[in-house]
């Protein structure tokens, strides 16, 4: 894990995770130190992460949701080759993989919907190379606590987070900094 992207999250523990042009331009006047980008095509991303980084803050793409790009290990590649992108977001442990490969930060986004998906999570914590894992929803303090537990990862709650409240609960439950779309909270 690098120790900036840890430090940056335990200095100011809301990410801003950004879904359209006017919360770019909203999150850069936060105290936020860290973006997630969560929209944008294989046209527009370098800018995008560029009026990031302008604003020194770190930038990580949520690489699948980026239109243009396929599930193969190349759109890393492609991010790390033409954007100055800190790092990437993915549900998919080959791309985790490849951007580990490349020297990026990565956060492994998991949907715990049942508890399938929890043992889920249980059988692949070895194969999890990730920096961090994130939870979403977030608002679920018993299973963040039971993940931060059985995870080698620092564990950010993301999904739902809609007040103060949701984010202290996080916290208090383990993780170690919170996601959220919500631009209210970037400004807590």
């Amino acid at each position: 894990m690098e120790q900036k992207f840890y430090d940056a999250m335990t200095d100011c523990p809301v990410i801003a995770a950004v879904k359209d042009l006017k919360g770019i331009e909203r999150c850069l006047k936060s105290e936020v130190k860290i973006v997630f980008v969560l929209f944008g095509n294989m046209c527009n991303i370098g800018s995008i992460v560029e009026q990031v980084k302008k604003a020194d803050k770190i930038a990580l793409v949520h690489i699948d949701l980026i239109e243009g790009l396929s599930g193969h290990e190349i759109a890393v590649d492609y991010i790390k080759k033409n954007t100055r992108a800190d790092g990437i977001i993915s549900t998919r442990l080959n791309m985790i993989n490849r951007a580990k490969e490349l020297s990026l930060y990565t956060v492994y986004r998991i949907f715990v919907l049942d508890s399938r998906a929890y043992r889920s999570i249980e059988k692949q914590k070895k194969q999890i190379k990730a920096d961090f894992i994130e939870i979403l929803p977030g608002v679920m303090p018993k299973i963040i606590k039971k993940i931060s537990g059985l995870s080698f990862q620092a564990v950010i709650a993301g999904g739902l987070i809609n007040d103060r409240e949701d984010v202290i609960e996080a916290l208090n439950a383990g993780a170690i900094s919170v996601s959220t779309t919500n631009q209210e909270i970037w400004f807590m």
